[in-house]
């Protein structure tokens, strides 16, 4: 395809169609597609497979792009849920009359048509389309080469769900993989009225640095939990263990261990054992090395400076001792991707400073940040987790897919 512009101006175009689309039917059609994801599943793990087999075993976007029964059963879940929620487009905001007799309102609006670039996470296809769907959007969807039989089915169910209901398919859209083209949508500012990338700190800096679209980032995920000497160290180790191996791959998972130096050998005794049941390789401080070596860890290696600041989408961390608060904070402002941070405290006075100056988009006392994520919070499933600070930061999700509109009402007035 030497050219993406139909696809796009027939996007701008369906996307009148979701957008007018009654309240009712948005919810009746995401909640028939939940049905057709599990009556296809079988179909849906096959093409699954296609995938899964061209990529390498050690890859760590492996288990991203993994889709099982459960896991569909789950993105089934999480439709009925983005149906459950409130409509956020076309709710009157504010409204007042002018002394000249205008009657000014404002609403809120869909943003028009969405797209999103991504990697190896085929649940980003449902979750994006259903949001987009129930704020009344359009989407258009650039899935990695990595994921693309996967991505096919799931548009096909989307779109077969679609005209069910009477909507132009092209609401949804799946872009061909071809990196010659992911320029073109970057300045299709025409047809698409933001860009969302999500995956790693490369696709997320190509986007910024070539996009015309506006952009509203969803960063990696630098993630840092800093055991303080107050801490319950047994409630400590069960928190790292869970940010660390409950799902390595994804971007709320653990990277760094921060241990005031009061407590690193009795805490590195209760968490060595947990992470060893994992094989969990720690990259390990001058300080905490030795400790770890007297405790005979198995999968130890001395830390070099780039494994800090480092997310590792895998059952790898890293391990620092730091002599208090401040020593923690610093190295927090320094290499925190502002995504989701945690403290482990039982001293109220550094927990609220840690929670007040740490700069991220989910800041945590005592909990895993496994946490930082827009169906757990509540919202129904999310685009990703923005690491930015204007218009939506943390989960991004139907809440802000909407943009604000001015009605304005006259009976002739003139300026």
């Amino acid at each position: 395809m030497e050219t993406i512009q139909p696809l796009l101006a027939k996007a701008q175009q369906a996307s009148v169609a979701v957008r007018t689309l009654p309240d009712a039917q948005k919810k009746a059609l995401l909640l028939q597609l939940a049905d057709v994801l599990v009556e296809h599943t079988s179909n849906i793990i096959a093409a699954n497979k296609k995938d899964l087999d061209r990529m390498a075993d050690e890859d760590p976007k492996k288990d991203r792009l993994l889709l099982t029964e459960t896991r569909i059963r789950d993105l089934a879940g999480s439709l009925k849920d983005i149906a459950a929620l409130p409509d956020p487009a076309d709710v009157l905001l504010l409204e007042r009359t002018l002394p000249n007799g205008l009657q000014v309102q404002k609403k809120s609006v869909p943003l028009g048509v969405v797209g999103v670039i991504y990697e190896s996470r085929p649940n980003v296809t449902v979750d994006v389309a259903a949001l987009c769907i129930r704020s009344g959007n359009g989407c258009v969807l650039r899935g990695g080469s990595d994921a693309f039989d996967t991505n096919t089915i799931l548009v096909q169910l989307i779109q077969q769900t679609l005209r069910a209901f009477g909507v132009d398919e092209n609401a949804v859209q799946l872009l061909p993989t071809d990196r010659n083209l992911v320029n073109e949508l970057l300045n299709a500012v025409k047809y698409v009225d933001i860009i969302i990338p999500r995956g790693s700190e490369q696709l997320i800096e190509f986007v910024r640095a070539n996009s015309k679209v506006p952009v509203i980032e969803t960063g990696a995920g630098v993630c840092h939990t800093y055991i303080e000497k107050t801490a319950d160290l047994e409630k400590g180790a069960a928190i790292v263990t869970n940010a660390k191996v409950s799902r390595p791959s994804v971007c709320n998972s653990l990277d760094t261990v921060l241990i005031d130096e009061a407590v690193a050998a009795p805490f590195l005794a209760l968490l060595a054992p947990q992470l060893k049941q994992y094989e969990v390789e720690i990259f390990a401080d001058e300080i905490s090395y030795p400790l770890l070596q007297q405790l005979q860890y198995p999968y130890l290696t001395a830390a070099q400076p780039e494994d800090f600041g480092r997310e590792f989408l895998s059952l790898k961390c890293s391990v620092k001792v730091v002599p208090g608060p401040d020593a923690a904070l610093a190295h927090i402002r320094q290499y925190s991707s502002k995504h989701s941070e945690a403290i482990i405290s039982n001293d109220p006075e550094i927990s609220e400073r840690f929670l007040n100056e740490v700069d991220a988009a989910a800041v945590y006392l005592n909990a895993s940040t496994r946490f930082t994520d827009g169906g757990v919070f509540g919202l129904g499933a999310e685009i990703g987790i923005s690491t930015q600070k204007l218009h939506a930061r943390g989960p991004f999700a139907l809440e802000k897919l909407v943009t604000e509109k001015w009605i304005i009402h006259g009976s002739g007035q003139v300026r």
